[in-house]
């Protein structure tokens, strides 16, 4: 039987109460969603509020297109999948062999409170299926328990979008908590590498990535787990 994932994303298109968009950055859905495309993972794709994923129009730009966003946007299919997607309400994580959380600032405002969400992290942790969260997703494992109800982070090596990436947005007084400062008060080890460089760290399942440009790496550490 082929191995399967189950993708997790935002149903938040507002950064805030600043009247400008958000939602998911398409670099880090495209990126890991050919890479286990092409390795023959079936997926699924669900979200907050099951439909359309909204995509931070800014990770549309010229600037920020790449091989993977590039084929993505050409892709009539995968398009589709991502305005039908399931609510994570109806998701079973028995049914699954690994999930993934792909970020942009959209997952600040629903996914890191939705309880659903922390019940599906715990699911997988406890049955130690992989793990990835890339840039802004590692925000969901704010209220993620361990087993003995410590926070899961503590003691753990990981990685996310950093305090000095999101100044360089210009965004640190626009996000409801920084990560980095989040994630350091819950006990983690986090690792970063300097703005916008790719950096992929994995401790155990756990496989998480700074910023857009680790993504794919993220998704091929995950991959290597699932073979």
């Amino acid at each position: 039987m082929s191995k399967s994932i189950l993708f997790v994303m935002t149903s938040n298109d507002m950064l805030g109460d600043t009247g400008e968009k958000t939602g998911m950055w398409l670099e880090e859905f495209a990126a890991p969603f050919y890479v286990f495309t092409d390795a023959g993972i079936d997926i699924e794709l669900a979200s907050a509020k099951g439909g359309e994923v909204p995509i931070d129009p800014e990770s549309l730009e010229d600037d920020y297109q790449t091989d993977a966003t590039r084929r993505y946007l050409a892709d009539d299919d995968s398009q589709a999948r991502m305005k039908s997607t399931v609510p994570i309400e109806a998701v079973d994580a028995s049914r699954y062999d690994a999930v993934y959380y792909p970020g942009g600032h959209g997952p600040l405002w629903d996914l890191v409170e939705s309880a659903r969400s922390r019940d599906l992290i715990e699911a997988f942790a406890s049955t130690d299926k992989p793990l990835g969260i890339v840039c802004h997703a590692p925000a969901v494992l704010k209220n993620v328990r361990g087993t003995e109800g410590q926070p899961y982070v503590e003691g753990r090596s990981l990685t996310g979008f950093t305090n000095s990436e999101e100044r360089a947005m210009g965004l640190e007084d626009a996000v409801p908590f920084l990560l980095e400062d989040m994630l350091k008060e819950r006990g983690a080890r986090f690792e970063k590498a300097p703005d916008f460089e790719a950096n992929v760290v994995a401790d155990g399942k756990l496989v998480t990535g700074q910023n857009p440009a680790s993504s794919k790496g993220a998704a091929r550490e995950m991959l290597n787990m699932l073979h």
